[in-house]
């Protein structure tokens, strides 16, 4: 059987990443974390982690339950905040970190009409050119693309494609690619952004009627010009500067108005999905939990772009 001990175990070996700090951090000696590990390992018959002199490293099963002991010790902990807010108005602190373009433009509203419903909460909104790199103290941070970091818990908010795109003037210039390798010949717009190997594109043929798509490759692009903005980046493409590989949520409404087109729409590129990350070392609190059920309802009735 599986105690709660027995999570916050591997919640604590998740988050220092050794034996020795894991026991300092639970207040218990190496020896007697180890001893929990190998009853543990016992009782499930599998191995839960490698260890060797240096570091150790989770088996296919460790993994599995550190994903499980995050998320069930996540709702353990919201539960009392949970319980005891029932009937109550929401109040208290609520910071959120975003990324500056969306952040300004589809999540700083949202902050406000949630705001006017509860109006006990103070909230902040910080807006940041790499908001993992910002999130000190952050109770929710948007974020759009993979995530990296297993402290952290993805909540999904909204599907976002990548797509390929230039400006008529560009294409009546340069021409337009056929397929991804005829990216090679262009100038291409490159945006820095999440310490992301920004010039590395990746690409598969979509998806048949069999719902089957080929194998994923990618190119390496030659860039003519680079910035870590992206309104940047999306005014040089609408200037005829070059083509560029932008979030669906930025160029969609540049497409519709024909100020931008589409480029080789037969391939998929990889998606950027809109997720809010809350720390893996809190509880999530009633305010925190209403926040992203809001945000979520809104995302899910219709993509505001």
């Amino acid at each position: 059987m599986i105690r709660i001990e027995d999570l916050e175990l591997f919640e604590a070996l998740n988050r220092t990443g050794s034996l020795t700090a894991a026991a300092r951090a639970l207040d218990l000696t190496p020896s007697a974390l180890s001893m929990r590990l190998k009853r543990l390992e016992g009782e499930l018959k599998v191995s839960l982690v490698v260890r060797n002199a240096r570091n150790l490293r989770f088996t296919a099963e460790g993994e599995h339950l550190v994903v499980e002991a995050k998320a069930t010790l996540e709702r353990l902990r919201a539960l009392p905040e949970a319980l005891g807010s029932e009937g109550r108005a929401l109040a208290g602190p609520l910071k959120i970190v975003a990324p500056f373009g969306f952040g300004r433009l589809h999540i700083a509203p949202l902050i406000a009409e949630f705001s006017m419903s509860n109006p006990g909460l103070r909230i902040g909104l910080e807006l940041a050119e790499n908001p993992w790199a910002q999130n000190q103290d952050a109770d929710v941070v948007i974020h759009i693309g993979n995530i990296r970091d297993t402290s952290w818990i993805g909540h999904s908010i909204a599907r976002n494609e990548r797509w390929i795109c230039a400006s008529p003037k560009y294409l009546k210039t340069y021409g337009e690619p056929s397929n991804p390798a005829e990216l090679l010949q262009h100038r291409c717009l490159c945006l820095r952004e999440n310490d992301e190997d920004v010039t590395l594109w990746h690409f598969r043929p979509r998806s048949n009627a069999k719902g089957r798509g080929g194998r994923r490759e990618a190119i390496r692009v030659a860039t003519s010009l680079t910035s870590n903005d992206g309104e940047v980046i999306r005014n040089w493409a609408v200037n005829g500067l070059g083509v560029m590989l932008r979030s669906e949520w930025d160029v969609a409404p540049l497409v519709r108005s024909g100020t931008l087109k589409r480029l080789l729409s037969d391939w998929d590129f990889d998606s950027a999905d809109i997720v809010a990350l809350t720390p893996a070392r809190k509880g999530i609190s009633a305010r925190v939990a209403q926040f992203l059920d809001f945000i979520k309802l809104r995302f899910a009735s219709t993509k505001p772009w």
